[in-house]
């Protein structure tokens, strides 16, 4: 199974391919579907890791406390 990162760097080739005027008509629809199903796929991702931040910002009592980001 490809990982986001690499799932992401295939969707951005696509775009880069549609962009091109050389690409076919049947070619482009094919690659803009499969765009489509990838940017789902990835939506669908970043959705379930938000749940998940937000799991686990939850304090005992289940009210959300939003802490800052510490980078280090």
């Amino acid at each position: 199974m490809k990982t986001f990162e690499q799932r992401l760097k295939e969707l951005e080739g696509i775009n880069e391919k549609l962009k091109s005027a050389d690409t076919p008509l049947q070619e482009a629809l094919k690659l803009f579907e499969e765009g489509i199903g990838l940017a789902q796929g990835l939506e669908q991702e970043l959705q379930e890791a938000e749940r998940k931040v937000e799991i686990l910002l939850k304090d005992e009592s289940g009210e959300e406390k939003l802490r800052p980001f510490d980078e280090s």
